[in-house]
């Protein structure tokens, strides 16, 4: 796929870095040179540019590419004026990062396809391995509706996943079972393999590295989680 991201910090950065890496063609663009020098030689393609200007950016190749991410977070004027000329400019496909909750109303009124908030999942992530130490890897389907994958304790190894309940008390639906083992590696190191058991019956025996896969509302997550 081909994107456009603008807006080259710590989160554009990494994310027309990333793209790129997966086998896409990233055009990048900021107005700072130092973000755009580092990122030369890993995109296909970058420019320093005023983006606020709407002549510089019509002359953006908007029509060749799938996606347009506005990456732009601190300048909370220059993200919503690139987005409305985005959105005047015709691109068909936009997503718009948002520091912050009056920041993600404003951009909710341009009818975006994606609204990006990394600084409130981060977040919710820290929260989630200090006040609660339980390591958690989720991703957002829809508003309030996460897949999440995330250890069990120690205290329901030996228990059957029947005996989890979870879909009945916390209305959380078990989608996959990663399964944990420790194994020496080539050099003499010991670490933990995972393997993914898509097929599992309600009366597998729960390890102590069991991962469970689910899907519900970060309400019910955080309802187990505190349970736990």
């Amino acid at each position: 796929m081909k994107y456009i991201i603008i807006g080259l910090g710590n989160y554009g950065g990494v994310l027309a870095e990333e793209l790129s890496v997966l086998g896409n063609e990233v055009i990048g663009v900021d107005r700072n040179p130092h973000h755009v020098e580092l990122l030369k030689d890993k995109i296909a393609t970058s420019f320093i540019m005023d983006v606020t200007d709407e002549e510089a950016l019509s002359a953006l190749p908007f029509k060749e590419v799938d996606v347009v991410i506005v990456a732009i977070g601190e300048n909370f004027g220059a993200s919503v004026r690139v987005v409305a000329m985005l959105k005047k400019l015709g691109a068909k496909r936009i997503m718009a990062r948002a520091v912050d909750e009056v920041h993600k109303m404003i951009l909710e009124a341009f009818d975006l396809d994606r609204i990006l908030t990394p600084e409130k999942e981060a977040a919710r992530s820290l929260v989630r391995l200090l006040d609660l130490q339980i390591n958690v890897e989720s991703f957002r389907i829809a508003d309030g509706y996460y897949v999440a994958k995330f250890q069990l304790p120690s205290s329901f190894a030996g228990m059957k996943l029947k005996d989890l309940t979870l879909e009945k008390d916390f209305d959380l639906k078990i989608i996959s079972l990663v399964r944990g083992k420790k194994t020496i590696n080539a050099i003499g190191v010991s670490i933990m393999e995972h393997r993914v058991a898509n097929e599992f019956t309600e009366n597998l025996i729960l390890d102590v590295h069991d991962e469970l896969v689910c899907y519900g509302t970060y309400k019910s997550f955080m309802e187990l989680w505190k349970a736990l």
